[in-house]
C-alpha cells in the first residue's frame, strides 16, 4: 500500500489583534477602527481594519497623528482576548483534523491543518477550504487558506496572499511557480539577512530561487541554503502537532465601566451567539453558564446559571442570567466579563401521535428563576426528607433531572391514604389512665373505641427549636355513628393536643 501524499491547509488572518477585539463588537465592524499598543504617551498603531487602512492609516502611527482624523473608534489592546479567540480558532480547526500546527505571529493568527487523507470526509482541498472558511467567518474572523503539499510552501503563500480569492490550492510540483511573485517578507528574516538580499537587489521568492546554491552558502552559510528551500518549496518540515483542549469559553474586557444590567446583557448576548454556534457544532448544548464580572477595584463577581435540561436557546440563557444578576447584583462598575459553558447533550422528546403538547422545560426554567427572584433562592426546589423524626421534617433541593431511568419498575401496592393536616388542628381532649377517652373535634364529640400508643420522640436539644412529642392512632365514633380514624399528637412542650391527619 502507497502511503498518500502529503497536504496542508494553512489557516491565516490578518491584523488578528483588531478581529479579537471586533469580534464580539459587532456594532464596530462597519467603522474604520485603529487598536493601540504601548503605555501613554508612546501608544502606537498595531493593527486595523480594513475600513481604517482605506482612510490613510497606517502601523506604527502615534496617538497625536490617530486624533487627526475623524471618527475613528481607537480601542487598547487586549492580550486576554487575543488568547481566547486564538483558542476557538484551533478549536474550529481541530474539527476538520487532529493534526494541526500553531504557527502565530504577534499581530497575525496562522495555523497549519495536515489534511492527507481527509477526502473522504470533506471532498477535495478547495472543498474543505470553502467549509473551513465558512466556519470560521461564522465565529466573527475573516481569513484565508493556502493549501499545498509542501508546509512552508503553503504558509508562505497564505501571508501573500489577499483576502480575495481567499482559497488558493497548489498542485503538487508547482510550489515554486506559485512563490516565485511573493515579496521576501513572507520569510522570517532576520535584519542581517533582509539587507543583504536588499543590497542584492533581491525582492521576490522568484530571485532568491534562482541563485546558485554553492555560492548563497559559500556567502551566507546553511542559512542561505534554507531561504533558498523556501523559497523553492522544497524545505522538508517536521509537524508539530498541539492537543487544545475543548473549553467553551468567550471572555471580552469592556472599553468603558458598565453599571446597567441592560448594557451588559448586549454584550452577553453576542458572546452566547458564539458559545452556542460552537456546541452546536459539535452537536452538544449548553447545560450550564457560568458568568465571572471583574469589577472595579479587582473584586471578581461569579454566577452560575444551570437549567434543568440543556438547552441552545440564545434568548432563554439571557432571561436566565438577567434574572440570576437581578438578584445578585454586583456591588462595583464591571470592567471586563468572562462566559465559560459547561457542554450536554442535546435533548429530544418525541411523542406520540394523540399525545397532547407538552410545556417546554425551559419555559419552567424561567418561571422558576422569577419566582426565586421575589421569594429566595432557599425557598424554591423540590422537598426531600431529612434524616429525623420531627414532623415536617424536610430540606429543599434545586430541581434536577435523573441521569438515568431505573433499572426496574416497582409494582404500585393499595396502602392506606393519609390525609396530612396543615397546619394541625387544635382538639379538646379528655384523658382517663394516661389514655385519650373522648375528644371534640369540628365540632362533633367523638369517643375513642381503639388508641394505639403512644409512641414518643423528641430531639435536636442544640437547636432554638427543640421538640417533643408523643403520638396516638385513633379510632373513634361519634353520636351519630360516624367513625373517625385519625393521628393525635401531644406537643410535650406545650401540653397541646392536635390531629395532625387523618387516616381513609
Amino acid at each position: 500500500m502507497t502511503k498518500p501524499a502529503e497536504l496542508y491547509a494553512c489557516l491565516y488572518a490578518k491584523e488578528f489583534p483588531a478581529q479579537a477585539l471586533l469580534r464580539l463588537r459587532p456594532e464596530l465592524r462597519d467603522k474604520p477602527c485603529v487598536v493601540m499598543e504601548g503605555d501613554p504617551p508612546l501608544q502606537f498603531v498595531c493593527a486595523l481594519n480594513t475600513k481604517a487602512s482605506t482612510l490613510g492609516l497606517v502601523h506604527g502611527m502615534t496617538a497625536v497623528e490617530v486624533d487627526t482624523f475623524s471618527e475613528i473608534q481607537v480601542l487598547p489592546r487586549s492580550q486576554k482576548e487575543e488568547a481566547a479567540t486564538k483558542a476557538v480558532l484551533l478549536e474550529c480547526a481541530g474539527a476538520f483534523s487532529p493534526r494541526v500546527e500553531d504557527r502565530s505571529e504577534d499581530r497575525a493568527f496562522l495555523c497549519v491543518i495536515d489534511i492527507t487523507g481527509t477526502e473522504r470526509l470533506f471532498g477535495p482541498p478547495q472543498v474543505l477550504a470553502i467549509k473551513l472558511l465558512s466556519r470560521v467567518r461564522q465565529l466573527g474572523i475573516t481569513a484565508c487558506v493556502a493549501i499545498s503539499s509542501n508546509f512552508h510552501a503553503s504558509t508562505a503563500l497564505a501571508k501573500g496572499m489577499s483576502l480575495q480569492p481567499a482559497v488558493q490550492v497548489i498542485s503538487e510540483g508547482e510550489e515554486s511557480a506559485a512563490l516565485a511573485p511573493l515579496p521576501l517578507t513572507v520569510l522570517e528574516l532576520s535584519e542581517e539577512q533582509a539587507e543583504i538580499f536588499s543590497l542584492w537587489g533581491i525582492r521576490t521568492l522568484g530571485m532568491l530561487a534562482n541563485l546558485p546554491e554553492k555560492e548563497l552558502i559559500a556567502r551566507m552559510g546553511q542559512a542561505g541554503r534554507r531561504l533558498r528551500q523556501l523559497a523553492r518549496g522544497e524545505m522538508p518540515h517536521l509537524f508539530q502537532p498541539v492537543e487544545p483542549a475543548f473549553t467553551l469559553e468567550e471572555r471580552m474586557e469592556l472599553d468603558s465601566p458598565v453599571e446597567l444590567l441592560d448594557s451588559l446583557l448586549f454584550v452577553v448576548g453576542v458572546m452566547l451567539e458564539q458559545l452556542i454556534y460552537r456546541a452546536t457544532d459539535r452537536v452538544l448544548a449548553l447545560a450550564s453558564v457560568s458568568i465571572t464580572l471583574t469589577l472595579d477595584g479587582g473584586a471578581m463577581h461569579s454566577r452560575t446559571v444551570r437549567p434543568a435540561l440543556p438547552t441552545n436557546d440564545k434568548q432563554t440563557w439571557i432571561k436566565l442570567l438577567h434574572l440570576d444578576l437581578e438578584a445578585h447584583p454586583p456591588h462595583a462598575e464591571i470592567l471586563a466579563l468572562t462566559l465559560t459553558a459547561e457542554p450536554g447533550k442535546t435533548s429530544k422528546v418525541q411523542l406520540g401521535m394523540f399525545s397532547p403538547q407538552l410545556p417546554e422545560p425551559v419555559r419552567l426554567d424561567v418561571t422558576l428563576a422569577r419566582i426565586r427572584a421575589i421569594v429566595g433562592e432557599e425557598n424554591v426546589g423540590r422537598a426531600v426528607l431529612r434524616d429525623t423524626h420531627e414532623p415536617d421534617g424536610f430540606r429543599l433541593e434545586p430541581f434536577s433531572l435523573p441521569s438515568k431511568q431505573p433499572s426496574q419498575i416497582i409494582p404500585a401496592q393499595s396502602r392506606a391514604a393519609v390525609r396530612q393536616l396543615r397546619p394541625a388542628e387544635a382538639i379538646s381532649l379528655t384523658v382517663q389512665s394516661e389514655r385519650p377517652k373522648a375528644f371534640v373535634f369540628r365540632q362533633r364529640h367523638y369517643a375513642v373505641e381503639n388508641a394505639y400508643g403512644p409512641w414518643t420522640a423528641g430531639g435536636e436539644w442544640w437547636n432554638p427549636t427543640l421538640w417533643g412529642w408523643e403520638q396516638w392512632d385513633i379510632v373513634a365514633r361519634s353520636q351519630d355513628g360516624a367513625m373517625l380514624c385519625c393521628c393525635l399528637v401531644r406537643d410535650l412542650m406545650q401540653d397541646l393536643w392536635q390531629i395532625v391527619a387523618l387516616y381513609d
